[in-house]
């Protein structure tokens, strides 16, 4: 990951629409696509002006510079408010140098800059708040300006109309945490459709009710930026991952802790094989992080594939070319690139691809070109913001090969710069200037129907905050038969955010002709269904039959607010049907925390085998052995050895136990992605020949320093894929067992004992279930008041950094992390585990890095603790001596450690791989 990780956040009104004010734009008539271009060995910076001309675009697109030092410096993202002024945040102390001295220093600003005269450039600025330490979120609200210092979420005011902060209002301390280093933190504050503000890289989101913000806990998603369509959706990326969409919104997914995935919650948009992962740079880009390893860089030089993707942002303006509008642009700063990629419906799913055959939407052959945050702006058009700083990526995580890229080309210098472009079309007309600020209720509703997506927002945003009633008769008309859908959305929610929904509209939604409309009137209707007489439960319950799977998709995570009795029901009709959808499946049985068992007793009662109930009774079954509860899983087991039962129940019931116990695939399971050339590193004859992932080049540049960090490891143009543990498996010596009963399954023991096809499957199983006396179990002592203390720790950082990677349930991702449960090395002698977090790993999936320069003792010890006591397993706690040993033992290491060398120091005695 790199600086493009920069807080996402939706505009608020900006000047006219811009065309032909007599400045420099992109060079017309260049050749496309364009194709890599030679270009000199240095890298000097370039005024704006020169700048401009390094740019390459289709036929018919261009830029214009708005704004460019010393008006703005160091812009990291952008927002406006209702009168069209420009809100920036300012990140001085984002690498002043190579050894990011100082970077903690308060020097970071918010500052507003204006357009007085028209012309569509900035002209004005005014320092709204200073003194902030590496600020980086940005919300411009009614109520005040949201702005996000971690570990602190702001609410400043300006009191007295001079656009300066005077107050400032602590809304949570939980915004991301104080000792994360930079690019590894919360961002994003983007007011959805739902009226929520939905965050990255931090497990919480928020909104605005009754004048008061109301915090929520969620599952952390993506890494920096993030964006909605006109449908909702929440789009977020991960740096090798260019694009993943909520088709559920993910908080649903948050109720049931004892899921194994989350389908439907940060669905994977980069296609089957990883191909839209590719990008086609302009020029030779060796300044990125493995430029030395193997298939990173194509035979031109150039990157082959995104290594700091970021800032999803729809396009949803009305002034650019219409083929653009309901497309997701990305920045991926370390090769000078933003990206165009168009999402479409195929009837099942959301589908993606790119845009252009080997070109991109714009790139430039000047390399500190580095575009961090796109804005679909109020103008119609959409702004780019170059931070314009010849180093992208964060000390922590810079490699002895980029150091001396930098260094080589003197990106080190010439610092405290920054642009912001506007991208518009030779078709580009001037448009009127927004002031919603001014604007009465009944305008603003009007605004509803405004063809620009950022005026619809605005205007729902500004409904909402102000609570004005008066409006709701005119939002009701909207709502019921406004001619464009976008509209009676918009309505629909502000009614709700205003509390003014009533039973009847949402009643009529429910049966609109737009899918958007009625997955909406769903997730309304939520404040009733749990109302055991609400006649709106019959109306929700008749879209079990809907044709639209983006409905069905939402009813499934919507029932769970149904009565316990409603609700079991409704999810078995549900599942009949529709259970084939991994997204339906995984959504509904979030909402079943605690009656899981009564689901499958239903489905078990239903009939004949089908695809369908075989998944679902797998699923369930996998999600109740996960829950740990004695009781429910006897009787699993007992079902298992009921030879009464259809033999294919049977089976699937056992294989649910199977999935959660042995991490056999589960039903739906996507395969074949993450490969492909788009992203996958050529061979190396050994992982430490040049080329290997730990190859000349590869050692880290820093290895000695120390930022406290808490966030994820996978940095912006590093290897595939962060792991602690290269070995999943069974019981024996990796892990023991992962499920603890009060008592032996003596039902499942039985049949184990029977042999025939599921003997040798119980008998799997078995290996990883203790109970008391069972021969050859260990017992495990209960953790210390301070080991508890540790727990705890591990277990924030396991959120913010391994989660992305290795998942909630440790189980990992398919060629991206290893399964941490019944890992052999992170359930080695805690002296093993340390020194792979220090140090790093290479290993058969991937190249760990080593994450715990960038930890401190306790929370490595902590984070130990977690993963050995978490998920089942039983192996010891870890002290944080120990770890300080370990780090004082390998301070002069600078390689990753490998298998072999494990190994070697195990048999030496000191270490072990037995748990």
């Amino acid at each position: 990951m790199t600086l493009s990780r920069f807080p996402l956040i939706a505009c608020v009104v900006s000047a006219a629409v811009f065309n032909g004010y007599g400045y420099q734009s992109v060079p017309a008539n260049r050749p496309w696509p364009p194709g890599v271009q030679k270009v000199a060995d240095g890298a000097p910076a370039l005024s704006a002006e020169e700048e401009l001309k390094t740019f390459f675009m289709p036929p018919g697109y261009h830029l214009e510079l708005v704004a460019s030092e010393p008006l703005i410096q160091d812009p990291i993202l952008i927002d406006w408010d209702p009168d069209g002024r420009m809100w920036a945040i300012e990140m001085l102390g984002y690498m002043p140098d190579i050894a990011a001295t100082g970077e903690r220093a308060p020097v970071g600003r918010i500052v507003v800059l204006e357009d007085t005269n028209g012309d569509g450039r900035m002209d004005k600025r005014t320092v709204f708040a200073d003194g902030l330490v590496l600020p980086r979120a940005l919300k411009v609200l009614d109520h005040g300006v949201l702005v996000g210092e971690p570990p602190n979420l702001w609410l400043m005011r300006d009191t007295n109309g001079d656009l300066k902060a005077d107050t400032k209002e602590l809304v949570t301390d939980t915004y991301g945490r104080l000792d994360a280093e930079v690019e590894h933190n919360a961002n994003g504050l983007t007011w959805a459709l739902d009226n929520w503000m939905y965050t990255s890289e931090i497990g919480m989101y928020l909104r605005l009710k009754n004048g008061k913000f109301e915090v929520r806990q969620t599952i952390s998603r993506g890494q920096w930026g993030n964006s909605q369509d006109d449908e909702g959706r929440i789009y977020r990326n991960t740096n090798q991952a260019v694009l993943h969409v909520d088709l559920v919104p993910t908080p649903y997914f948050a109720r049931n802790p004892n899921l194994l995935r989350t389908r439907g919650s940060y669905e994977s948009l980069e296609g089957e094989n990883g191909e839209v992962n590719t990008v086609w740079p302009v020029r030779p880009t060796p300044g990125v992080n493995r430029g030395y390893t193997n298939g990173i860089l194509r035979a031109d030089g150039s990157l082959a594939a995104y290594t700091s993707v970021s800032s999803p942002t729809v396009y949803r303006g009305d002034r650019l070319p219409a083929e653009l509008y309901g497309n997701v642009f990305v920045t991926e700063p370390a090769a000078n690139i933003v990206s165009r990629i168009i999402v479409s419906d195929d009837g099942s799913t959301l589908r993606a691809r790119q845009a252009y055959d080997h070109a991109e939407f714009l790139t430039s052959t000047d390399e500190r070109f580095r575009p961090v945050y796109l804005s679909s702006a109020p103008d119609g058009t959409m702004y780019v913001v170059d931070i314009y700083h010849g180093i992208i990526q964060h000390k922590s995580y810079i490699t002895e090969y980029l150091r001396d890229q930098i260094l080589s080309r003197k990106l080190d210098t010439e610092i405290h710069k920054g642009r912001i472009w506007r991208v518009v079309h030779d078709t580009t007309r001037r448009g009127s200037a927004p002031a919603l600020s001014k604007a009465s209720p009944a305008q603003l509703v009007d605004t509803l129907s405004h063809p620009n997506g950022w005026w619809r927002d605005t205007a729902q945003r500004l409904l909402v905050e102000r609570g004005d009633r008066s409006v709701v008769p005119a939002l009701k008309a909207l709502a019921a038969s406004a001619k464009d859908p976008r509209t009676r959305l918009h309505a629909l929610w502000t009614l709700d955010g205003i509390d003014a929904i009533e039973p009847a509209t949402v009643a009529h939604a429910l049966e609109d002709s737009a899918r958007a409309v009625r997955a909406s009137a769903i997730r309304i209707a939520e404040r009733w269904l749990g109302e055991g007489t609400q006649p709106i439960q019959a109306a929700v319950l008749k879209r079990l039959d809907d044709a639209d799977w983006a409905v069905r998709e939402q009813l499934a995570a919507s029932i769970g607010a149904l009565p316990a009795g409603a609700r079991d029901t409704a999810v078995v009709a549900l599942l009949e049907h529709h259970a084939g959808d991994p997204i339906v499946l995984d959504a509904a049985l979030s909402g079943l925390r605690g009656s899981e068992s009564t689901v499958l007793e239903q489905l078990m009662l239903a009939g004949a085998q089908t695809p369908q109930r075989d998944t679902a009774i797998t699923m369930l079954t996998a999600t109740i052995v996960r829950g740990g509860q004695d009781a429910a899983i006897q009787n699993v087991f007992e079902s298992v050895a009921d030879e009464r039962r259809p033999t294919w129940q049977r089976s699937a019931l056992l294989r649910g136990a199977e999935v959660a116990l042995l991490g056999s695939a589960m039903p739906g399971a996507v395969t074949g992605r993450r490969g492909g050339a788009a992203g996958s590193a050529a061979a190396s004859p050994c992982s430490t020949c040049p080329g290997g992932a730990n190859g000349p080049g590869g050692a880290p540049a820093f290895p000695t320093g120390r930022a406290t960090a808490a966030s994820a490891p996978a940095g912006g143009n590093r290897g595939v894929g962060a792991t602690v543990a290269v070995t999943s498996g069974g019981g024996g010596r990796g892990g023991g067992p992962s499920l603890r009963l009060n008592r032996e399954p003596v039902a499942l023991s039985a049949v184990a004992d029977r042999g025939g096809d599921f003997g040798p499957r119980a008998r799997s199983v078995l290996a990883r279930v203790a109970w008391p006396g069972k021969p050859g179990a260990v017992s495990v002592a209960p953790l210390t008041v301070e080991e508890q203390r540790r727990f705890d720790i591990g277990q924030d950082v396991y959120k913010n950094i391994c989660q992305a990677c290795h998942q909630p349930d440790g189980r990992g991702q398919e060629k991206i992390a290893p399964s941490l449960v019944g890992s052999i090395l992170a359930l080695a002698p805690s002296a093993i585990p340390a020194r792979i977090l220090l140090n790093g790993k290479e290993g058969p999936i991937g190249l760990m890095p080593p994450i715990g320069s960038t930890l401190s003792d306790d929370q490595i010890a902590g984070v130990l603790t977690y993963i050995r006591r978490e998920w089942g397993q039983a192996g010891s706690p870890v002290d944080v001596a120990t770890v300080k040993t370990v780090r004082a033992q390998t301070a002069g290491r600078t390689r990753p450690w490998t298998n072999d060398e494990l190994a070697a120091l195990a048999d030496a005695g000191r270490g072990g791989f037995r748990p």
